[in-house]
């Protein structure tokens, strides 16, 4: 692994970032720097609290500590989504991004064990 950007749960988030970034744009102008602004901030912050992570490897619990602020942006995120998919998506729902964060954060989590255990 010679950077964060081989890591799957970066790939992953970052990808699931660029959607969600999408579809905030189209939210009502009311709510672009509102719940739009909210929604995109934690979602980029998935990816680069693991890049910031990555980049303190050498020190196992800084590397741990990223990672969880990663996962808390995942649950932030995947509550966002849920209130943005219940008010204005109520007609198609946001089911599938909502499961690919909860998926996402689930690996994230899975990750840190991995870490936690096998990090020198």
């Amino acid at each position: 692994m010679k950077s964060y950007r081989d890591l799957e749960i970066y790939k992953d988030a970052f990808q699931l970032a660029l959607k969600v970034h999408k579809l905030s744009l189209s939210l009502p102008s009311y709510e672009l720097y509102e719940q739009g602004s909210q929604i995109r901030r934690s979602t980029k912050s998935i990816k680069d609290q693991i890049a910031e992570g990555y980049g303190r490897k050498r020190y196992k619990n800084d590397f741990i500590k990223f990672l969880t602020y990663s996962q808390a942006s995942c649950d932030e995120a995947t509550s966002q989504l849920e209130m943005i998919s219940e008010i204005y998506f109520k007609e198609n729902p946001l089911t599938e991004l909502i499961d690919n964060y909860n998926i996402l954060g689930k690996r994230i989590n899975k990750f840190i064990q991995y870490v936690d255990d096998n990090w020198k």
